[in-house]
């Protein structure tokens, strides 16, 4: 088969990168040496794959790298594929990971107000869409005040008494005082596809996508 342009796979930082590094290295894909040292500047990096890069990127952008084409694979939440809705976004696998659930929280104090009464909320999040969108579903107009982080000094300093947030162990959520109130959604992470390269790319593309699909399932094997 012959090959045209490197594709790439975006990859997101953070705790995603810990959990998906082993399925890359179980579907074949080790990179270069730069990619774990902490000190390294670089944000793409070369791999055992000739025609393979990986680019390190933040969650919400790998999303927008593969949804417009400058990246032809990628991992991404479903709450970044939910909130942003990219037509050109093709996710055929889940591969576990990356398990948390989006909530609303408030404060310990305030946190027994049963959510069926209410009928406008002011709501803090770095996800308006999915918010307004999941309330709207339930007759509530829902506020939403973007922020990308720090969500949870929102109550705190009177920005708003409810945050809608990614929430893992709710540690984070306890430490400030929160109680978390209501489950939005469960959230894992997905390999995704730029769906005009699966189109022209075809036999790559869906070699990769299998070869993850294999790497996931010694994964659910080996737990």
């Amino acid at each position: 088969m012959e090959l045209s342009e490197k594709l790439v796979l975006a990859l997101p930082k953070g705790r995603i990168l810990e959990e998906v590094m082993p399925l890359v290295r179980k579907a074949g894909i080790e990179p270069e040496a730069d990619f774990d040292d902490p000190k390294s500047r670089k944000l793409e990096f070369d791999t055992n794959i000739p025609n393979l890069s990986i680019i390190r990127v933040r969650a919400f952008d790998a999303a927008t790298f593969v949804a417009f084409g400058a990246a032809h694979l990628g991992v991404v939440g479903n709450d970044v594929l939910q909130e942003f809705g990219y037509s050109d976004l093709y996710s055929p696998l889940d591969l576990d990971i990356g398990h948390c659930r989006l909530s609303l929280a408030m404060p310990v104090d305030e946190a027994e107000e049963d959510p069926k009464e209410w009928s406008h909320i002011r709501v803090a999040t770095k996800y308006p869409n999915m918010t307004r969108e999941y309330y709207a579903e339930r007759g509530i107009q829902a506020e939403c005040i973007k922020l990308n982080g720090a969500m949870e000094l929102a109550p705190k300093l009177g920005l708003s008494r409810r945050i809608v947030d990614l929430v893992s162990t709710g540690g984070t959520l306890k430490a400030n005082h929160l109680k978390e109130v209501e489950v939005l959604t469960h959230i894992t992470s997905r390999l995704v596809v730029n769906r005009p390269a699966f189109k022209t790319r075809p036999q790559e593309v869906s070699y990769w996508i299998e070869r993850f699909r294999e790497a996931t399932q010694d994964g659910t094997a080996s737990k």
